[in-house]
């Protein structure tokens, strides 16, 4: 009983740590953000005091305020977050629905389209494992984003996503509708490390895929691990090293095992991740319509975007803010 109290306040450290380090973050951003407002009114009234305005000063002005704005609704959506992992890396798996070549395409565009928003918050990605569609695009794709609070903005994006446009492999031209799905864990730190029996893990290799020709690699460097107790499976393929490829994939072993503690007093397991519901009709969180009009729609927040393609250039904030929003 003892050495029990003893672990749970090795355990309570750790939380206690790690809010600790999210509130610093804040902290520090909302010193940098107040820091960056108060040379901005001084540009500005550097601005006001010249006796005709100069447009150069004008531009600099403007130039410094959308990057203030833009600064500011980052933050805002930071100070929502108050999660365990919220700080974390984020690991996205993408996994396409009812559609064929269609929602392999869909997938693929999803992809691009979460990689250019990490690319904007200057987060850094890398591809855990990926499976390309038999005739284009992708099948399934795990993909890591690192950065401060990726998990926390991103664990919003979870569910199923639909898309309405006229197929550009339908020679007839017709509106098609298709689906993927997204799942989203955090990457888990050291200080929120878990230990996992070796006799519960199930561990295959395999030889990754690869461009063929001289790039086919010829060794099983690539790594399939299976939780015996709870079957989830992971896998990741894109090291050479076998050694590497496990310990990524035992990291997200790993993140999925926590979320499926956190979810243990929940009545329905399939709220762990949010890809267990069917990838199709009736069970979509957003939908991105090309044809006959174009529009964004949340259908969690109502939220909507008429610009669609800036929001497949990245520019989701707007969705990510109204869901924690409402969250809260």
């Amino acid at each position: 009983m003892q050495q029990k109290g003893f672990w749970d306040d090795i355990e309570s450290s750790k939380k206690v740590s790690q809010k600790l380090k999210n509130i610093k973050s804040k902290i520090s951003k909302y010193e940098e953000i107040h820091s960056k407002l108060e040379d901005y009114k001084v540009l500005i009234e550097l601005a006001d005091t010249e006796d005709e305005l100069n447009p150069s000063a004008l531009s600099e002005v403007e130039a410094e305020k959308e990057a203030l704005e833009k600064e500011m609704a980052d933050f805002k959506i930071k100070t929502l977050l108050s999660g365990e992992y919220d700080f974390n890396n984020a690991i996205i798996t993408l996994h396409a629905g009812a559609g064929g070549t269609e929602a392999c395409d869909w997938v693929d565009m999803l992809l691009r389209m979460y990689t250019r928003w990490a690319e904007r918050h200057g987060f850094s990605t890398s591809t855990l494992d990926l499976l390309p569609g038999d005739e284009a695009g992708v099948k399934s794709v795990t993909l890591q984003i690192n950065g401060d609070y990726a998990y926390g903005c991103l664990k919003s994006e979870k569910g199923v996503h639909r898309l309405v446009r006229i197929s550009p492999f339908d020679a007839a031209g017709k509106r098609h509708t298709s689906f993927a799905s997204m799942e989203v864990l955090p990457e888990i730190t050291p200080e929120q490390d878990i230990d996992i029996r070796p006799e519960d893990l199930k561990v295959d290799t395999y030889r990754a895929g690869g461009a063929g020709g001289q790039y086919v690699n010829k060794t099983e460097s690539a790594v399939r691990i299976t939780h015996l107790p709870t079957g989830i499976v992971v896998q990741c393929q894109t090291e050479r090293s076998q050694h590497s490829n496990r310990e990524t994939a035992l990291k997200m072993l790993k993140s999925k095992l926590i979320e499926l503690k956190e979810a243990a007093h929940k009545e329905k397991i399939e709220d762990l991740a949010g890809i267990h519901k069917e990838i199709g009709w009736g069970s979509q969180i957003r939908s991105y319509v090309f044809q006959p009009y174009t529009l964004v729609k949340d259908h969690r927040t109502n939220a909507e975007v008429g610009d669609i393609q800036s929001v497949m250039d990245g520019d989701i904030d707007y969705f990510i803010n109204a869901y924690l929003s409402q969250a809260k």
